[in-house]
């Protein structure tokens, strides 16, 4: 394959406005002197302070403390998104597990936010082929094109820490090379001592909460998924529990040399555009099939999968669901999560607020000692549990941006802000936010209830009148219901006599 240069820089998009807002370096590339990127950072918790000083003045002129403070709030939250979209590396990725937020604005305000959230989940730089060369070598050897028929020079794909380029392997394989980029190790430790610096800004969304235990939660999440050897044997564990699986399809690994992973090549139609431009059906399957992915694997081989983003889902000609990018995940559950589970799911299906404020109490979800509205806390939170009330229901984006809007309203009143994380939580938190973002994208209508169970079904008996669905056979665990035919081969035999009546009419 032939080797030619790489566009360079991201969509700057026609609209002054985006110009002016979020204006990157000519080259398109992030900062990488350490102090370039620790300058950037640094000015968050300037620019917060400065904010706070004039947020003095403004109630010395008898603007309400409510409204200075959700102006301070806005103002901030934008200014991280701009901060985080030019740095991109980690920074775009802690700036990912922020995208929920921007689903919480009011519709007039959340332009901002998009087009930041856009920038960072589009436009990482492009290494040149000098330099991915240079890179591969450095994990796999000088020597390092003996182990490839084809090596393609264009990214095929990007990752906020690395890119990811299409081959041929020696022995004829189609595969994909994920490639780190030069310097991300040094550059994400960087950035993540400086969010340990800045974490104190949470407080102006969290008061309650203990900020530096999260923080050093998220930073072990980031670490983490630059292991690409950890990675390497998660996705082997994964793709050995859905071997020949009728739902879903994850590639096996090929190789593994330092910063450099191979797998197997998946092709297909990538959910980004079922997202955006799929038929309703298609959107409730797969919808049900990435919950059905999630849930299911903490039954199937005791792990979490942790980022389960539309980019990391593709739908085969077959109609399974290909999942590539394994490393957010991590073992689960811990000790202690069933019975947070079972606690919660009595309080909302059979309690009450007097049951949800000891649940949540005893599992650390506010401060020893801190007085908070139990009822209020209810009334914010019981809503989320709706999906789980039905035999059926349809996630919508108003839907979720009501759930969003309502735990993150600014109000000093706001009961959620009295509330923490337990640092454990902070994996299943990202999982189901992300998860629930891309369900209510794709408005799935699907038996959310009945899945779940299929899947925990220790839960069943907190339900109380809900009708659970029967616990699933180990046995049967491969068998669909999810509207595709468990016949594969009868799938693709269909398929391939319908692209040759098409060929043949054309």
């Amino acid at each position: 394959m032939s080797i030619r240069r790489i566009g360079e820089g991201a969509d700057e998009g026609s609209a002054s406005e985006r110009a002016r807002l979020f204006a990157s370096r000519s080259d398109g590339k992030p900062p990488v002197r350490g102090a370039i990127r620790n300058a950037k950072l640094a000015a968050l918790p300037v620019a917060f302070a400065g904010r706070r000083a004039a947020g003095l003045g403004k109630r010395a002129l008898g603007r309400s403390s409510e409204e200075v403070n959700r102006d301070i709030q806005l103002r901030t939250a934008q200014h991280m998104f701009e901060v985080l979209g030019e740095l991109k590396g980690c920074a775009a990725k802690l700036g990912q597990l922020l995208a929920i937020y921007e689903l919480g604005l009011p519709q007039e305000l959340a332009e901002p936010y998009r087009i930041a959230l856009s920038r960072l989940q589009d436009s990482a730089p492009a290494m040149l082929p000098k330099t991915v060369h240079a890179a591969i070598a450095a994990s796999m050897g000088e020597d390092w094109r003996w182990h490839f028929q084809e090596f393609d020079d264009r990214r095929a794909a990007a990752a906020s820490l690395g890119q990811v380029h299409r081959a041929v392997w020696h022995d004829g394989r189609q595969v994909a090379v994920k490639v780190m980029y030069p310097g991300g190790r040094q550059s994400v430790a960087a950035d993540l001592e400086q969010l340990r610096r800045i974490s104190h800004l949470a407080t102006v969304f969290l008061p309650g909460a203990d900020v530096k235990a999260v923080t050093e939660a998220i930073c072990d999440c980031v670490s983490a998924e630059l292991d690409y050897a950890a990675e390497a044997e998660y996705q082997r564990t994964f793709a050995a529990a859905y071997a020949d699986d009728p739902d879903f399809y994850v590639p096996a690994v090929v190789a593994q040399r330092g910063d450099v992973l191979i797998t197997e090549w998946v092709e297909g139609t990538p959910v980004t555009r079922i997202v955006a431009a799929g038929a309703q059906a298609e959107r409730d399957r797969v919808g049900m099939l990435m919950l059905r992915f999630v849930t299911s694997g903490w039954g199937r081989h005791g792990l979490l999968y942790a980022d389960p983003h539309p980019g990391n889902f593709r739908v085969l000609p077959d109609g399974r669901l290909g999942v590539v990018d394994f490393g957010a995940c991590c073992d689960w559950p811990p000790e202690g999560f069933q019975e947070l589970a079972i606690d919660y799911c009595k309080a909302f299906f059979e309690g009450g607020p007097t049951e949800l404020a000891a649940a949540t109490r005893r599992h650390g979800f506010v401060a020893s000692g801190r007085a908070f509205d139990i009822e209020a806390l209810y009334a914010a939170v019981e809503p989320c549990s709706e999906p789980f009330k039905h035999s059926t229901y349809r996630l919508t984006t108003p839907w979720l941006r009501r759930q969003v809007r309502r735990t993150t309203n600014p109000r000093l009143s706001n009961v959620v802000r009295e509330m923490t994380m337990p640092p454990y939580f902070t994996p299943f938190a990202r999982a189901a936010l992300t998860l629930a973002g891309v369900l209510s994208q794709l408005e799935t209508e699907g038996p959310y209830r009945d899945e779940v169970l299929r899947w925990l079904p220790v839960l069943a008996e907190t339900l109380g009148a809900i009708a659970p669905a029967d616990p699933i056979d180990p046995a049967d665990a491969g068998e669909s219901d999810l509207q595709e035919p468990v016949d594969l081969a009868a799938v693709r035999e269909r398929r391939a006599a319908a692209a040759n009546r098409e060929m043949s009419v054309s």
